[in-house]
């Protein structure tokens, strides 16, 4: 079987910047959480999409703003996407997804977590992971554990992380320390570009095999002594970026296989669906989508 896990939250956000607005019979803003649905749903309608979960960021903030006084906050975020944060939750639960909606924890470790337990499945052949956030690339683990932009229909496996960032999945975490991560708030280490950081970390890997003395460097690259320098003022920033960074994969949620089994949605969802004037088409897709229709035409 696949296993399909998908980042809520940036599904979420996407449907809000590329769906119009739109109101229920209430006056509520609903455009993204309609656009949400919409696409979960064409996920759904795909016959080899059997085994699915969905995490959300119930709210911004995690253990990580505890650490890091810059980590991202909610702050910025406007008012009408916020507000659909729990109704797109809601959404996804009704039509059957199991869903992870993380306080402490963020989504993006939800998804880190279940992919690591489930990689022990053997009744499980792939894992996909339904985000293009870099920081997920760290979980990727050959072809068994992918990563898959649904917007572009990019494919992300091991080899493909290396062509992409200069660095195999193991050090994805270290390279966001030395280069940033603006959409996170990790700052990064001055003068640290993409490409310095990728031919430093394809010799050594970690941020601590990296010797302090640009001249032990047995790899060219431009301005290493500056590099070098600012590694070394900085390098307890850079361990505290990198632990930021760094994914979790103990995340308390369930994630065994039967429990990321979709068996169809749930029966409230038709009224919901009408609740948000979603209209019948969705509703007879996810019907004729479900298990029990797809055995029945088999």
């Amino acid at each position: 079987m696949k296993v399909h896990l998908v980042d809520g939250t940036y599904e979420l956000f996407r449907a809000h910047y590329g769906a119009p607005p739109a109101t229920d019979a209430t006056g509520r803003e609903v455009g993204a959480t309609r656009g949400l649905v919409r696409s979960l749903a064409a996920l759904l309608a795909d016959p080899e999409v059997t085994h699915v979960a969905a995490a959300f960021d119930t709210v911004i903030e995690s253990f990580r703003n505890a650490l890091f006084a810059g980590y991202k906050t909610g702050e910025g975020i406007e008012p009408a996407l916020l507000a659909q944060f729990a109704l797109a939750e809601r959404a996804a639960r009704l039509l059957g997804i199991c869903v992870y909606g993380m306080v402490d924890f963020e989504a993006d470790d939800a998804l880190a977590t279940a992919a690591h337990r489930l990689f022990a499945a053997p009744e499980v052949e792939q894992i996909v992971i339904c985000s293009p956030d870099k920081d997920l690339a760290q979980c990727v683990v050959g072809r068994r554990v992918c990563g898959f932009d649904r917007l572009r229909e990019t494919l992300l496996d091991e080899g493909g992380v290396v062509e992409k960032f200069g660095v195999p999945p193991r050090s994805i975490p270290d390279w966001l320390a030395l280069v940033g991560d603006a959409a996170d708030g990790i700052p990064g280490i001055p003068r640290w570009g993409k490409k310095g950081a990728a031919v430093v970390l394809a010799r050594y890997e970690r941020l601590e095999a990296i010797p302090l003395d640009a001249s032990a460097w047995d790899v060219s690259v431009r301005g290493a002594a500056s590099l070098a320098e600012n590694l070394k003022a900085r390098r307890d920033d850079a361990l505290l970026y990198r632990t930021l960074a760094t994914l979790r994969t103990d995340v308390p949620i369930p994630c065994e296989p039967a429990d990321l089994e979709w068996r169809g949605p749930s029966p409230e969802f038709a009224s919901f669906a009408a609740e948000l004037g979603l209209g019948e088409r969705v509703v007879e897709m996810l019907d004729r989508a479900a298990p029990s229709k797809r055995r029945a035409r088999a």
